[in-house]
């Protein structure tokens, strides 16, 4: 019974994970290296993320230096932005890539906004059907007589308890997002 109850709880956490990293590719109006975290470029004919061929900082607050170790990976680094869905156009000067994060209009932060919670909806359904899936299995021991009827109660209540929290943990994370995606 508590392998079926630990093995849930590392289910829920990593949907809340999952979520976690999906907000970091959310562009909020500041340089966030999150956004080049599903960018794959050709490196020597193998499809590398961008952090393993370059140095990526943050200059200023709206501004991201990327710093590729092999100058040869220049071009491809800045193709790879531009073919990408992130809508920043890179700036080229020889040795280092620049992405100027513009300032986002308030009808562009209430859609993001609109998203935010669309994914955090997504991850609390998500917990849920773990949730359902560990109490299943808990009715399945209780029905094959391998667990009490009360044994059976206080899993599904520690099942519950984990579901709680993870659905708070996945609000407060949202919230968070959203109040960084509204300020100014």
């Amino acid at each position: 019974m508590e392998t079926i109850i630990a093995k849930t709880e590392e289910r829920m956490g990593k949907a809340v994970d999952s979520l976690v990293h999906d907000y970091a590719a959310i562009r909020a109006g500041r340089a966030n290296a999150g956004v080049l975290d599903k960018i794959m470029i050709d490196y020597y004919g193998v499809p590398t993320p961008i952090q393993q061929v370059a140095a990526i900082s943050i200059a200023e607050a709206r501004i991201l230096v990327i710093q590729p170790w092999d100058k040869m990976m220049i071009q491809p680094i800045e193709k790879a932005i531009q073919t990408s869905d992130i809508g920043i156009n890179p700036q080229n000067d020889g040795t280092v890539i620049r992405l100027m994060f513009p300032a986002l209009t308030e009808d562009r932060r209430k859609e993001i906004a609109k998203d935010i919670a669309k994914r955090a909806e997504e991850a609390k359904v998500a917990v849920r059907n773990v949730r359902r899936d560990g109490m299943e299995e808990l009715k399945k021991l209780k029905k094959d007589n391998a667990i009490t009827e009360d044994d059976q109660k206080i899993g599904e209540d520690k099942i519950q308890k984990a579901t709680d929290k993870k659905v708070k943990e996945i609000e407060e994370i949202a919230s968070a997002k959203e109040k960084e995606v509204m300020s100014v």
